[in-house]
């Protein structure tokens, strides 16, 4: 992985037969992920897709899961939480997803609660 910055020009999208290599698991384990909101993807693109940058070291970023599920609650949809995730949030200074990426879970957390 690169230090430069996710925008949602730069960011790579992993299709589902993606996914199950990029994450050495089945199928089934891929859709258990998505449904339990460790993972979450758009079919905005055509196929069903996640960004590349919710992965980190072949497992789902760990902190993201939490973060869908507030962002569900505030009332979100899928296309919408992938939108802010990756684009800049002026109230953290970057994307709420490089955010998560260094560490910085419960300000990425503060703020979208803030958006209920």
């Amino acid at each position: 992985m690169t230090d430069v910055p996710a925008t949602p020009a730069t960011v790579s999208w992993l299709t589902m037969p993606e996914l199950v290599e990029a994450l050495g698991e089945p199928l089934g384990r891929i859709r258990r992920l998505l449904d339990d909101h460790h993972l979450v993807g758009s079919k905005r693109h055509g196929a069903f897709a996640v960004p590349d940058v919710f992965l980190v070291d072949g497992a789902p970023l760990a902190s993201l899961r939490g973060t869908i599920i507030v962002l569900q609650d505030a009332g979100f949809t899928d296309d919408e939480l992938i939108d802010w995730l990756l684009a800049e949030e002026e109230s953290i200074g970057l994307a709420p997803i490089e955010a998560l990426r260094r560490g910085r879970k419960s300000e990425v957390r503060r703020v979208a609660q803030s958006l209920a």
